[in-house]
């Protein structure tokens, strides 16, 4: 499966994050949802990941959460 790349700018630093589309479908329902931008809540799953794991790695695992639980 390929990957999907969007660059965002986080905390004041522009980068990229590759997610399957799947994952990206999860994340795009949520900020639509709460009405919130894409930068944001990565940023608040950066915030909040061990700095040990991936960036793409903690969203994957927020998304799974989401959709399991309903929770983040």
């Amino acid at each position: 499966m390929a990957l999907l790349k969007r660059s965002i700018s986080l905390h004041g630093h522009r980068t990229s994050l590759a997610l399957e589309p799947e994952f990206w479908d999860v994340v795009d329902a949520h900020t639509a949802a709460e009405k919130r931008s894409l930068a944001g809540l990565i940023a608040d799953i950066d915030d909040n990941r061990d700095p040990d794991d991936p960036l793409s790695s903690a969203v994957r695992v927020w998304a799974m959460k989401k959709v399991r639980f309903g929770q983040s």
